[in-house]
């Protein structure tokens, strides 16, 4: 399938949401348009690069992985992950938990459970259910597969916290919303929600106090 979440692609769906969405188009002339975000597509790197970047900001999460891709050697592979000891990866900065859910990834990967390649060609709803599969892969670990591995333009992470804050600041809101109310919220920005969502976060780092 198509990389739908393009420089292109998010400008063409976010004028079209702004028609719509007068909190939106007033945004969009604060901060304007989100530049793409794409990780090369569907793979083992990007999936380990998740793990690493769960409940951390985005530099604490690109400062460990560069740790990990220079004890690898540049090669980003399940075999090399697997020989490093659990102590040699928390010298890098991982957490137990995060050793073995990256161990957990790499075997499902070496052993033919998961095939990232493969998820290109499945429907949303087949890509998180195999990705959940996972130890240590949620929901929204999935849909930030979803959204730049494969560039799914309806994707909509709703329990995202920097997500959640912005839409509470867009919106004007006393407390940041609940995922129920996030649902509700980006309904009328379908289909389209993922070009949102990235907005958003660009919205969250750059609108003025």
């Amino acid at each position: 399938m198509e990389f739908r979440l393009t420089t292109m692609d998010l400008k063409i769906a976010l004028d079209k949401v702004a028609r719509k969405d007068k909190d939106i188009r007033e945004a969009l002339k604060v901060v304007g348009y989100p530049e793409e975000r794409r990780s090369g597509g569907p793979s083992y790197e990007h999936l380990l690069r998740i793990i690493v970047g769960q409940q951390l900001s985005v530099k604490a999460a690109a400062t460990i992985y560069g740790r990990v891709e220079d004890a690898l050697e540049g090669k980003v592979e399940p075999k090399r992950f697997l020989k490093k000891t659990d102590g040699e990866l928390r010298a890098l900065g991982l957490s137990r938990q995060k050793v073995g859910y990256g161990r957990g990834l790499s075997q499902a990967v070496l052993e033919g459970r998961l095939v990232p390649a493969d998820l290109a060609h499945h429907d949303d709803e087949k890509v998180l259910k195999e990705i959940t599969a996972l130890k240590g892969f949620g929901r929204w670990s999935a849909e930030m597969f979803l959204m730049f591995s494969l560039g799914r333009p309806d994707i909509w992470p709703a329990d995202d916290l920097a997500i959640q804050e912005a839409v509470k600041k867009l919106k004007g809101l006393d407390e940041r919303p609940k995922q129920k109310e996030m649902d509700q919220i980006a309904e009328p920005w379908r289909p389209h929600r993922a070009s949102v969502g990235v907005f958003l976060w660009h919205f969250y780092s750059n609108a003025p106090l």
